[in-house]
């Protein structure tokens, strides 16, 4: 006995390719919209003080504890090699090329993402989007499009700032109370990380992972049923699907950019 009948399978598929139809015009749309954002752009202003100011605690005390944890590990592990002088290396090319860009969209994710979906899940729920539309304004421009361009903004921000705020976690573990040489740690550090190749790479990362969350969360916020429950659950599908997504293009960026 069959569980599914070729037209339920049809229709699914059908389903499927027109949410992605209709994801990839809203995409389309939103970065068609940039120019007019940036001629209105105190409506992005407020919105990279609101998703990147807002984050920035929880950014930085992440940090600053992974430098910690990456500073303890690799002197343990560099040590038995007789190459704790490296330590500085270490932390910074794990920083800069990985765990800045991935750690802080994740926890962009699960902060800004999910206040994005919340917010425009709630308007949606309460009608205002409809009286948006009621008195001649498009939601897309005035609503979606200042959200998404300043989440693309903030996101690199943010990761910039949780990589120096992990090397200087770091360098207190290394340096300070472990007694790696600070020369050694900050001349290693110069010499061995390359502004094209790691951090160029790294930035590039941080913008796509910016693109990659705010868009998934406004999206969820846009399709989210005006009920509480359809808010509650589009803000899980904003965690769920972005933290899979951002660690699947990590993937395929990491691949790319050192020719694997």
């Amino acid at each position: 006995m069959s569980w599914y009948k070729p037209a339920d399978i049809g229709f699914a598929a059908r389903t499927a390719l027109t949410d992605l139809g209709e994801a990839a015009r809203l995409f389309v749309r939103l970065l068609g919209l940039g120019s007019a954002c940036l001629r209105r752009f105190g409506l992005v202003r407020d919105q990279i003080h609101f998703l990147g100011n807002y984050s920035l605690a929880i950014i930085m005390v992440s940090g600053l504890f992974v430098g910690f944890v990456l500073s303890l590990q690799g002197y343990y592990t560099l040590q038995r090699y007789g190459s704790s002088e490296a330590l500085g290396l270490l932390v910074a090319l794990s920083l800069v090329r990985e765990l800045g860009p991935v750690v802080t969209a994740l926890l962009f994710a699960g902060r800004a993402g999910t206040s994005l979906t919340a917010g425009i899940g709630l308007m949606k729920a309460g009608e205002q989007l409809t009286a948006m539309e009621m008195m001649a304004v498009d939601p897309v421009q005035r609503v979606l499009a200042p959200r998404f361009w300043g989440g693309v903004i903030a996101m690199p921000l943010l990761a910039a700032l949780f990589s120096a705020v992990g090397i200087i976690g770091g360098w207190l573990v290394g340096v300070v109370m472990i007694g790696v040489d600070a020369g050694a740690f900050w001349s290693q550090m110069q010499g061995g990380v390359d502004w094209l190749a790691d951090v160029g790479n790294g930035v590039l990362k941080s913008i796509v992972f910016g693109f990659t969350v705010t868009f998934v969360a406004l999206l969820q916020g846009w399709r989210a049923q005006p009920t509480p429950e359809g808010v509650s659950r589009a803000t899980t599908r904003t965690v769920v699907v972005s933290s899979l997504a951002v660690l699947a293009l990590d993937f395929v960026l990491t691949a790319v950019m050192f020719n694997i």
